[in-house]
């Protein structure tokens, strides 16, 4: 588990070589997270829903109680996506600036 400090760290973006290269290659590690996600959701629903195939066709009752696990499950995966295509660390001159606006309202 990461520290607060540690966290704010990583959403701000590295100056230096090394940093720069530890900040890739965590965004590199969360894609293959992302991926292993991708999959493990796709097969834990197809598996629910062909579970659901054969307990509709024997039984008759034909209410899809596997979309629920699939919308949240899919609303997770979403999030998960979205940290790691959309969001993107805080450059150093937007934090400067936050900071310069913090001052001042003082």
């Amino acid at each position: 588990m990461t520290t607060a400090t540690e966290q704010n760290r990583e959403e701000v973006l590295a100056t230096t070589h090394d940093a720069l290269r530890e900040q890739a290659l965590d965004r590199l590690k969360k894609r293959r997270d992302l991926k292993a996600h991708a999959l493990v959701y796709t097969l834990v629903n197809l598996a629910i829903w062909g579970v659901w195939g054969v307990i509709a066709a024997t039984s008759g009752s034909s209410w899809p109680w596997p979309v629920f696990l699939t919308l949240f499950w899919g609303i997770g995966l979403a999030m998960n996506a979205w940290d790691v295509y959309v969001r993107r660390p805080i450059p150093e001159h937007e934090l400067e600036r936050e900071i310069d606006r913090l001052q001042s309202s003082h």
